[in-house]
């Protein structure tokens, strides 16, 4: 990575984050976007350059645009929000990649499911006190037990669109 990013406490900027998914429905026919309204988190470089934080979204924070939709998505059929509050990954390890880009490593955590997760993300921005990674993955929705599919409907994997900016913690 050509871009360094310092050793320390970092907090995401909530307002300046998204995260977002987006799936086939319909028989394919139909794409349903989505993002979380309420997004934390934080992370640590620490001197050894070893990188762990932790992102979570509130699950019932999902919006569809399309009411009715999203309280489907919140109940026990999906999300299960009222047990289940968040959605959580947790950075295990980071490895720089060519470019501005790093493999990430962790566990993504959803309907007190949890499985390893990898994905590539891209370093959009960086200086001494902000950087901002942007990444996309698939999710296959079964794996969490998110089960529900009323005729066939459903088809394939959830694509997750992460932008997430980071300030440095000063004390």
């Amino acid at each position: 990575m050509t871009v360094a990013v310092e050793t320390g406490q970092w907090q995401l900027d909530r307002t300046a984050s998204t995260v977002a998914v987006q799936h086939k429905t319909m028989w394919g026919l139909v794409t349903v976007k989505g993002s979380f309204t309420s997004v934390n988190g934080q992370g640590e470089v620490k001197p050894d350059g070893s990188v762990q934080g932790t992102i979570a979204v509130d699950a019932a924070s999902l919006d569809t645009k399309h009411a009715k939709r999203d309280q489907h998505l919140r109940s026990a059929d999906f999300f299960d929000a009222e047990h289940h509050p968040e959605i959580t990954f947790a950075v295990r390890g980071a490895e720089s990649r060519a470019g501005d880009s790093a493999q990430i490593a962790g566990e993504l955590t959803v309907r007190g499911v949890s499985r390893p997760q990898s994905f590539t993300a891209r370093v959009a921005h960086a200086d001494a006190n902000t950087v901002t990674l942007e990444a996309e993955f698939t999710v296959d929705r079964t794996d969490f037990g998110l089960v529900w599919n009323q005729l066939g409907m459903l088809r394939g994997l959830t694509t997750v669109d992460a932008s997430l900016r980071f300030t440095r913690v000063t004390a």
